[in-house]
């Protein structure tokens, strides 16, 4: 009984974390939020289906490859390179520490200015680019806010179905 309740407190705070993690991009959001499914699968006060643990385990596994792509296919799809990207990336991690506004504009600023380091000779060409890395930036943290708060849902879902049987 008391593992079962440490089994939930962990996968609530695996589902938090995760969600967090769709902005933070060192945590791995997706499948940190579904780490919090597994354990409420072996509570005895939220037992989530097995076939419902692999179909969120695939939707993960495919968050997580849109994640790495989108960023890549729109940036080449708007005319820009690597540079763009990398510094969309370098971009969020400062914007971490500038506060909400800085994650939204420090991703964009920061393919800008990996644009014009790769190339400075025509602004209007890195600026577009910069609006696809910062484009498919924002579809990736989309799809991974998307799946994470699923996730929970799925988890309170089970967590009060499971209370009301027991009552």
């Amino acid at each position: 009984m008391t593992f079962d309740i440490v089994l939930l407190v962990v996968a609530a705070l695996l589902l938090l974390i995760g969600f967090v993690g769709t902005i933070v991009p060192v945590l791995p959001g997706a499948p940190l939020a579904w780490c919090g499914l597994l354990c409420a699968h072996f509570s005895e006060y939220c037992a989530v289906p097995i076939w419902i643990l692999a179909a969120t385990g695939f939707v993960a596994a495919a968050v997580s490859v849109l994640d790495n792509i989108m960023p890549i296919a729109m940036t080449k799809k708007s005319g820009g390179s690597k540079w763009g990207t990398w510094g969309s990336t370098i971009g969020l991690v400062v914007g971490l520490f500038a506060g909400p506004l800085g994650i939204l504009v420090c991703p964009f600023f920061g393919a800008l200015i990996g644009e014009l380091l790769h190339d400075s000779s025509d602004f209007k060409k890195s600026l577009n680019a910069a609006f696809g890395a910062f484009k498919g930036f924002l579809a990736g943290i989309g799809i991974k806010m998307a799946a994470c708060a699923a996730f929970i849902w799925i988890f309170i879902w089970f967590l009060l179905k499971s209370s009301t049987k027991s009552v």
